[in-house]
Order: structure tokens, then C-alpha cells, then sequence
């Protein structure tokens, strides 16, 4: 897929990928092999039909192919996008096995893209037809990010009544505050996912704080029949390290919120506060850590490092993103691991100590671990060092609902069959389950709670 050049988009937000003409589009279905025991459904969380749409498309019909990747999944346009494809429906594409698979997120991105002008009503749902809302089947959604949206695609198009309570003043939870604009553009696409539910008559509730500006028991008092929780794990992770409370330390949440929710990369158009460090050290391996690392060089950083504790190739971040930050730039200072962050003159972030580290010997799972090399420490100069090393469960919502029961780890419990949780007719799902995962598996939970949700109310 074509791309911005690397020195070109570390000057911009624009989209880094380009996407296909319909002739490259056509030419990259037809490779397809059309296998009567397609490995790549299997792999894919939202069971997407991805032979029938792939045929479809490489006949130029893009309208049956997103007719057909509509029929399960609710956001192609984003999973397109940010779905780690490689691990899931192209990991077991046979074409895979001996050379490239297909390339079916950027196929399925293409589709999403191209039918993006048709009706809501096809935009969204898998119906030919708007449906007539029945007022008497109302169900909540509390939180606004990919499992809820899915939850209200799903019944919204099955004519049920749905209402999503967000606590921030902008719709789509993670989508929106979480992932750059450079990857994900907010107005192209995550704006016009949720128009397009609106069309189908989804009310949102802006600045509503589940647990505090309402609870469970207030939404059933108002004849809903059904709550689905969605409010992801937004409590940041630190590291414990000396110094992690100096001005210039900032978790990722914060950072990514203030330049995504906060449109601080639009400056002076969006008047929004944010550190423009010029010495930037960025910690963890993940996908975070890359929109961080990715986002500061774009802020005009002079250095931009990644520091982990073990090598690149054990990053959990997505090979693509990985590579894009090192044509952008970024360092990736591997094998290293902090133990202090120290205060310059100004009492403000200066330097950062860092340990040198070694793999151990593998594990009974064939893991490495890593351990400090002895007496090898250095310094590093940092005025912005941004942590990204996980979240934890937002516990607004969990302290005021002791009906709700949570795994030792803080998350709630829900019944894997339906996704109900320990209190009758509320069902939950995505990171504030499972912790903090991917887009897809969240939007396949709340399909699933979807399906139970509407055949217990006959949609």
C-alpha cells in the first residue's frame, strides 16, 4: 500500500498509509485462493466472511463485498485500519505459509473507504432497510469506544432503542483519545461510524460518568431492558521508579489524550497545553509506545527513543508499526530499563538513569528474561519522558456498583458464552473485561453480548 515518505509525514498528522486505487484493490483480491476451510475466519474475532467479501471485490463489486464484511462487523473502516491482522485472519492465510498473505485489513479498509458516501443505513448495519425503532426495547451502552459502538450497530440496526452514555465530551473512547490521528482519522472515519449510528436513531449522552452522574439501577429504572458496560481500562500504569512525579512525566493516556481529544498537534487552531520535548525517551513496546514515540516526532522532538527491556523483536507493538517509527526516526534503545528520572535545573525533567540489561536463559515457555547486566548504568538527557507500559480498570464505575464481580485483577467477570455479567441482564466487555487488548477483540465481545441482548429481547 502506498505510504507517506517518512520525511514528508513526521512534518504532518495526515494518514501515513495512502490506501489502494481499485485497480491495485482488485489485482491484490485476485491472489485469494478461495480455500473451502478459509484459516482466515477462524483467525478473525468478528467471524467476518472474508473468501465471500474478497470475491466479491475482486469482481469490482464493492457494494456485495461491504454488504458481506457489514453482515458481522460494524467498523471495517477502523479494523481496517488498526487491527492487528497479521496475528489474526492474514496469520492464517495459507499464501502466508511460503511468501505474503493476503492482505485482507487493507482489502477490507478499501471496501470500508470506498461505500463510505452511501446510506447510513447501509453504513452501518447489515439490513437492506432501515428498521422501524421499537421504543420499548431500550438498552444502554455506557461508554463510547469500539465493544459499545458495536453493541448499538448490532441492535440499533435490529430496531432496538439504544442510548450510549460517554463520559468525555467527543465519541469513541479509545478510538478518539487513544490512537493518533496519523492512523486513525477522527473526522473521516471514526465521525462518520458514529453519524451513521445516529441515523439509525442511537442516542449519545455526552459527559455522563457512569457511577457518578448515574448508575446501573437509575438506566433500568428508566425501562431499559438490557446494559451493556464498555468503559475499557483507562487507569494508567507507572513503574514505581524514583522521580516518576517530576513535571515532564507524563503517562501515555495523558500525553495521547491532551494531543488526540485535546487536537494539541493542531496548534494554534486548538489551543491545547502539551510538552514539546526535544530530548524524548518513551518507555514499554507495545502499540502505545509507538503513537507516543511516533506522535512526539511530529511535535518536533530533535531525539525520540524507545526504551525497552528486551530486543525489538520481542516488542509486542504491530511489525508495521514498528517499522514505521524507525523510518520516522525514533531509537530504539533496547536491552535498557530505568531506575530513576532525575531533575534538571529547573526542577523540571533533566536525565533519566538507565540499566543496562541481559536475556536470561529461556523459561519453561521458551521466554527470555530480562535481568540487569551488574554495574553497567548510564544516563540519558530527557525533558519528556512519556510511560507506556499498560492500564488497569477504571474503578469510577466498578466502587459504585458492588453488585458487579471482578477477577482478582480488578476486571469484571462476565459469563464467556453471552458476556453477562453477575448482575441479571448487564452484560460487559472489551479492556474493562479482559484488560487492555485490541479493537477487534473488544468490538467481538460486544457482538457477542449483542446477539444474547437481542434474543432475550426478540429482535
Amino acid at each position: 500500500m502506498p505510504h507517506q515518505p517518512a520525511e514528508q509525514r513526521v512534518n504532518n498528522f495526515d494518514e501515513v498509509a495512502l490506501g489502494y486505487s481499485m485497480d491495485m484493490a482488485v489485482q491484490e483480491a485476485q491472489r485469494c485462493l478461495q480455500c473451502k476451510k478459509p484459516q482466515c475466519v477462524r483467525g478473525c474475532p468478528v467471524e467476518v466472511p472474508i473468501p465471500q467479501f474478497i470475491a466479491a471485490l475482486a469482481e469490482r463489486n464493492v457494494e456485495k463485498a461491504y454488504k458481506i464484511i457489514k453482515s458481522t462487523n460494524s467498523l471495517p473502516a477502523i479494523c481496517g485500519r488498526v487491527c492487528p491482522q497479521e496475528s489474526q485472519c492474514e496469520g492464517g492465510c495459507v499464501l502466508g505459509a511460503k511468501g505474503e498473505p493476503v492482505a485482507i485489513g487493507r482489502l477490507e479498509r478499501f471496501v470500508a473507504d470506498e461505500f463510505f458516501h452511501r446510506d447510513a443505513c447501509d453504513l452501518i448495519s447489515d439490513r437492506p432497510q432501515c428498521p422501524l425503532i421499537d421504543p420499548a426495547k431500550k438498552v444502554a451502552c455506557i461508554g463510547s469506544g469500539p465493544s459499545s459502538l458495536t453493541v448499538a450497530g448490532y441492535l440499533a440496526s435490529r430496531g432496538c432503542k439504544v442510548t450510549v452514555y460517554e463520559a468525555l465530551h467527543e465519541l469513541g473512547g479509545v478510538l478518539v483519545y487513544g490512537i493518533p490521528e496519523f492512523r486513525l482519522p477522527k473526522n473521516k472515519i471514526v465521525a462518520k461510524e458514529v453519524n451513521a449510528l445516529q441515523e439509525l436513531e442511537v442516542e449519545f449522552v455526552r459527559n455522563a460518568v457512569g457511577g457518578k452522574t448515574f448508575g446501573i439501577r437509575d438506566l433500568f429504572a428508566q425501562g431499559c431492558k438490557a446494559v451493556f458496560i464498555g468503559v475499557g481500562a483507562g487507569l494508567p500504569r507507572f513503574m514505581n521508579v524514583p522521580g516518576e512525579n517530576l513535571n515532564g512525566v507524563f503517562s501515555a493516556n495523558e500525553y495521547l489524550t491532551r494531543v488526540n481529544l485535546g487536537r494539541a498537534y493542531d496548534f494554534p487552531h486548538f489551543d491545547t497545553p502539551i510538552v514539546r520535548g526535544r530530548n524524548v525517551t518513551v518507555y514499554g513496546g507495545g502499540n502505545v509506545a509507538m503513537d507516543a514515540a511516533r506522535t512526539a516526532r511530529r511535535l518536533g522532538a530533535e531525539s525520540v527513543r524507545i526504551v525497552y527491556r528486551r530486543t525489538v523483536e520481542a516488542m509486542p507493538a504491530r511489525r508495521e508499526e514498528v517499522e514505521h517509527a524507525i523510518e520516522e526516526g525514533v531509537i530504539m534503545e533496547c536491552l535498557a530499563a530505568p531506575l530513576e528520572f532525575l531533575p534538571g535545573q529547573d526542577g523540571n525533567l533533566g536525565t533519566v538513569r538507565l540499566q543496562r540489561m541481559e536475556l536470561g536463559e529461556p523459561d519453561a515457555s521458551g521466554r527470555r528474561s530480562p535481568r540487569p547486566v551488574p554495574d553497567d548504568v548510564y544516563e540519558r538527557d530527557t525533558d519528556l519522558a512519556v510511560i507506556a507500559v499498560g492500564t488497569r480498570s477504571n474503578p469510577v464505575l466498578l466502587e459504585n456498583e458492588p453488585g458487579l464481580a471482578l477477577n482478582k485483577w480488578g476486571y469484571i467477570e462476565v459469563d464467556e458464552h453471552t458476556g453477562e455479567t453477575s448482575m441479571p441482564n448487564v452484560f460487559a466487555g472489551g479492556d474493562i473485561v479482559t484488560g487492555a487488548a485490541t479493537v477487534i477483540l473488544a468490538m467481538g465481545a460486544g457482538r457477542l453480548a449483542a446477539k444474547e441482548i437481542a434474543r432475550r429481547l426478540g429482535c
